[in-house]
């Protein structure tokens, strides 16, 4: 399977499940490629009675069990994680800092609440939590990726670019990691973030869901081709709605790129629709979709 593009890796309890249930649908992602708007395809991933069996067991083992202060914070954590995981943010973050205050060089916490504060537009306390965590963990990458999105959505896209380049250096064959390079460098430099993109292509897993997303971005592949990839080697039931939730981030930076306002801010809108909570492209699309509200007023 290739990697996906998240911002941490689930702890699960031992022998507890932390699987997500989705629905797919065989319609076509776009009944009319030229009107997306409203067009929810994908049934929102709706939370598996194990995630709560899960939350029920961390509830009475936080409550009722002796615990080490290590082992404390460790259990807040893997809650914070499932409840970052169906979107209860707020109860995650409470998690995070009751975790943090246990242990205060849990470097995962700190990224968490890094990528949060970014959700909230908080970008210095960003930076601060993010460098928090390359202090504890030098070689935490998803660190890079986060503090270089941060940077990015706080206009300081020439040290984004420098973390970009750090995250995409640690594994130059991950299509999502070109895609995140590409898109900070085009900020400045279109032209020579394509041709550092056609370039990246060349050693990209040829079979990997990321690279057909790149192939689009290179115009080698179109908007319908992508969706029906989408569909293609699936392993686990909410691949594709995780696949769906991805494409509708990434064809909507591309409509910005081509002043497409109104088309981008229905696709930001379907990506959140598909309640993929740990994805990035779902943590910023409703940043995006904002930004992209922002446009459309300025177009009127």
């Amino acid at each position: 399977m290739s990697l996906k593009i998240r911002t941490a890796v689930v702890a699960v309890l031992a022998g507890a499940s932390l699987m997500l249930a989705g629905c797919a649908t065989t319609q076509s992602p776009l009944d009319n490629q030229n009107d997306v708007e409203g067009k929810l395809v994908i049934a929102p991933v709706m939370t598996d009675y194990k995630v709560e069996v899960t939350l029920a067991k961390l509830n009475e083992i936080l409550s009722a069990v002796e615990l080490t202060n290590e082992q404390r914070a460790r259990f807040h954590y893997d809650r914070g994680v499932i409840y970052d995981s169906v979107g209860l943010r707020l109860m995650a973050r409470i998690d995070f800092m009751q975790a943090l205050k246990l242990q205060p060089d849990l470097a995962d916490a700190y990224n968490f609440l890094g990528i949060y504060y970014t959700q909230e537009g908080e970008y210095d306390s960003a930076y601060e939590a993010f460098d928090g965590v390359l202090e504890l963990a030098p070689n935490y990458d998803y660190a890079y990726l986060n503090r270089g999105i941060a940077l990015y959505y706080g206009d300081r896209n020439d040290l984004a670019l420098k973390d970009m380049q750090a995250f995409y250096a640690a594994d130059d064959k991950d299509g999502y990691r070109a895609l995140w390079l590409y898109l900070i460098q085009s900020k400045d430099d279109a032209a020579g973030a394509k041709r550092q993109l056609q370039e990246q292509r060349k050693g990209l897993e040829a079979d990997a869901w990321s690279t057909v997303i790149v192939d689009y971005y290179l115009g080698v592949k179109s908007r319908d081709q992508v969706f029906a990839d989408a569909k293609l080697g699936l392993t686990h039931p909410k691949e594709y709605a995780e696949r769906l939730c991805e494409a509708y981030f990434y064809l909507a930076k591309m409509a910005i790129a081509n002043k497409q306002y109104q088309e981008a801010a229905n696709y930001f809108r379907l990506a959140l629709a598909t309640n993929i909570y740990d994805f990035v492209e779902h943590r910023y699309a409703r940043i995006e979709l904002a930004k992209v509200k922002g446009l459309l007023e300025g177009t009127k």
